[in-house]
């Protein structure tokens, strides 16, 4: 299908560019897919982090280029990316289980991480409830934390409870108005979301008040926005960013819109969430 097509000519440019400078924005145009949501739907179609996919693939080349040349290990290190042996050498051995120098000698066991490749997997066949709607402009206001990537579903969860010992919940539920989606929300948005590896995360509500001290604010241009229901634990909205890309968008007459998606809590204690994803039609 097509949006398999787009992300493998993705694919293509990392492949090209594992000796060179690896820009994430760059990726995310060959996939036609906004930056804002790459790095999310690359880990739920590949099942890890973009990040680790480009280390282990340029530590599976660099096993070879040991094996066959002669070039010393600091060259090989620097013509993957470390800025010194040490820092090559720590990740080399974490991947393979040896040093770089033992993987020249015959019969040494390395690991090898093959190129990726998306292909079409008929899917589905369950239900996904949704329903699309269309906001005028609105503006969120909450408190931004830098959170990376790779790790992102172990720090979110801890911000979440930062927050609840604060006391901001009721904060945002005192600030919040109607216009936008509802209850408390957490935002991926701004920095270098989908350019490096970190983002920043934002909890907060929809509010036209000025935004306290120390928090931020995001002005929403009118959008179309895709909505998922999830009715039980959290981590339920989990399942459904992973149906959503694999089974939902291939399918569905839509694309991604280049803006943050909102995850909306609207009732934490009865565990009533909502996902809201800006989309535009594809005709």
């Amino acid at each position: 299908m097509e949006w398999a097509k787009k992300m493998n000519a993705a694919l293509d440019y990392l492949e090209s560019n594992l000796t060179g400078e690896i820009s994430y924005a760059e990726a995310a145009a060959r996939a036609d897919c906004p930056a804002y949501h790459f790095q999310r739907m690359f880990s739920y179609l590949a099942g890890f982090p973009l990040s680790d996919y480009i280390r282990r693939r340029k530590l599976t080349l660099a096993a070879a280029d040991l094996q066959v040349g002669g070039s010393k290990v600091i060259d090989i290190a620097l013509k993957y990316g470390y800025e010194s042996p040490e820092a090559f050498t720590r990740a080399f051995g974490q991947l393979h289980g040896l040093a770089p120098a033992e993987a020249r000698k015959p019969g040494a066991r390395l690991i090898a991480c093959p190129r990726l490749t998306f292909q079409f997997e008929p899917l589905g066949g369950l239900n996904m409830n949704y329903r699309l709607e269309k906001l005028p402009p609105f503006r969120t206001i909450g408190m931004s934390a830098r959170v990376q990537t790779n790790t992102a579903f172990e720090e979110v969860p801890i911000l979440w409870g930062k927050a609840a010992e604060q006391g901001a919940f009721a904060r945002f539920i005192e600030l919040g108005e109607p216009g936008g989606p509802p209850g408390i929300l957490g935002i991926c948005a701004g920095g270098s979301w989908g350019q490096g590896e970190a983002f920043d995360y934002i909890l907060g509500t929809v509010s036209r008040q000025p935004a306290p001290g120390g928090w931020t604010d995001i002005d929403f241009p009118e959008s179309l926005w895709a909505v998922f229901e999830a009715e039980g634990h959290p981590e339920k909205l989990q399942e459904i960013w992973s149906r959503f890309y694999r089974e939902w968008l291939p399918a569905a007459g839509y694309e991604l819109a280049d803006l943050p998606a909102i995850e909306a809590y609207l009732h934490p204690e009865e565990n009533r969430n909502e996902l809201w994803i800006p989309v535009i039609s594809r005709a």
